[in-house]
């Protein structure tokens, strides 16, 4: 099959949001796929995803009263920093818990999460085991008595993250894949009435975002590359975490950029600070489990009543509609889940399921985090109102299997990393990360502040 180009893949994201046709003249994608080992367009998904973000934010600052300015993204850099490779003090993190993975079962295959203790210790009980005692090839063991969709169901009833190995004819037939199929890539919907924010002049050497606020409530990986991605094009971005909730490793690379400060909403001071910070904020960005920060009293109508004007947006595994809506999942899970490891391990001829080359639908996710942040702020400007963006790991996978497959893509050597990652101190120790790929003809991005762990910053702008 063949696939879209960068451009055209590019233009349908951007007239999701309604902007100006005019601006696509000003984007450069130079490159094409595989430029990874691949048999989906997961280059092109990063360049035109990047390319969009980056290309609503020089928008918003031509809507701010500065000139727009050409944007290029390269598609090599831009699969190169969507997968998220980074080193502290010459250390790869250790990315997976010993018990992630897939497993063998009576009539097929699971793919366990369990980056995070107690989803590692709901799984382990789940199959009868200790978690203080057990080893993976207990795991195996256990999982052979069991079928694949009744570990998924009995997980799913616990609030765990475990998916069955789908092929995509499998997925296209559950309820949720239709209900998926449904819906478009994202949706960025009015919610309120407000004049148009008056927004800190700009002026024509500064980066498209300077002087936005941003308050990141996000901590997995898709959400957290989308507040960095704002960072990178000038936004204030302020990372904040809750003292008692895990972290993944990642957070030394995406808190690039970003403020990190800590709040317990279960505190009333804690929620009064957030209010403050609210108060003065333009873009609200969360990822937690369906209606957790709303059951706080954080939902985007809340926030739109307290402050009108603001963009909210909104990351969820697998939408808002359908009999998953309220199921927690990650990258490799929604990718389990709905075809594309049994359908990539089809393409290598293995005999196995392979996983994509990079989490993919997390960087392409938060990414569109950025555009549809950006957009919204855009449309804010021109039209008044408040506004909510949604997206979901599943409609970004229902939109990357709609790119098409790449013919021999599988063949394609892993590219050198070398040329596009780059040195920064953080907080973490000496970071060797992957510089932004979004190049700006007039205003270079980059990040004006070092990462740095969770509660390094005051929760005051």
């Amino acid at each position: 099959m063949s696939f879209q180009t960068s451009f055209d893949t590019l233009s349908r994201i951007w007239r999701i949001a309604g902007l100006p046709d005019d601006a696509l003249a000003f984007i450069d994608l130079p490159g094409r796929d595989p430029v990874f080992p691949s048999s989906f367009a997961v280059g092109t998904a990063a360049q035109a995803t990047i390319g969009a973000a980056a290309l609503a934010a020089c928008e918003l600052g031509a809507a701010r009263g500065v000139a727009r300015q050409r944007v290029s993204v390269d598609m090599t850099h831009a699969a190169v920093e969507c997968t998220g490779a980074f080193t502290v003090d010459g250390k790869e993190p250790e990315t997976w818990g010993r018990f992630s993975g897939l497993y063998r079962c009576a009539d097929g295959y699971v793919r366990i999460h369990a980056n995070f203790e107690h989803h590692q210790d709901g799984a382990l009980r789940l199959l009868g085991l200790d978690p203080r005692t057990a080893t993976r090839e207990d795991a195996e063991r256990a999982l052979l008595s069991w079928r694949a969709i009744d570990y998924e169901n009995a997980a799913a009833g616990q609030g765990l993250v475990v998916t069955m190995l789908r092929t995509f004819d499998e997925w296209d037939a559950t309820p949720q894949a239709k209900a998926i199929a449904a819906q478009p890539l994202m949706t960025i919907t009015r919610i309120g009435d407000a004049p148009p924010l008056a927004l800190p002049p700009l002026s024509a050497d500064a980066r498209p975002l300077d002087g936005l606020r941003v308050l990141d409530f996000t901590r997995i990986l898709a959400g957290p590359v989308g507040g960095r991605a704002l960072a990178a094009f000038g936004a204030d971005v302020m990372l904040v975490n809750a003292p008692h909730l895990p972290n993944i490793p990642a957070i030394a690379d995406t808190s690039r950029g970003k403020r990190s400060a800590l709040l317990d909403l279960r505190a009333t001071s804690d929620r009064e600070t957030l209010w403050r910070l609210i108060d003065e904020a333009h873009v609200f960005s969360q990822g937690y489990r369906p209606g957790g920060l709303a059951s706080l009293g954080f939902g985007p109508d809340a926030l739109a009543e307290r402050r009108p004007g603001i963009v909210y947006t909104s990351l969820t595994a697998y939408g808002t509609e359908g009999p998953w809506a309220e199921r927690r999942g990650f990258d490799s899970l929604v990718q389990t889940a709905m075809g594309f490891n049994a359908a990539e391990g089809e393409a290598a001829g293995e005999g196995k399921p392979r996983a994509l080359p990079m989490q993919t639908l997390d960087m392409a996710s938060g990414f569109l985090m950025a555009f549809g942040a950006a957009a919204a702020l855009w449309k804010q400007q021109r039209e008044g109102g408040s506004w909510h963006v949604r997206i979901s790991l599943a409609q970004t996978g229902q939109w990357l299997r709609g790119l098409g497959r790449v013919d021999g893509g599988l063949k394609t050597a892993k590219p050198d990393f070398a040329p596009y990652v780059e040195r920064y101190e953080s907080g973490y120790g000496e970071l060797m990360a992957v510089r932004p790929s979004a190049c700006l003809e007039r205003t270079p991005t980059g990040y004006a502040r070092p990462s740095v762990p969770p509660g390094a910053s005051d929760p005051s702008w």
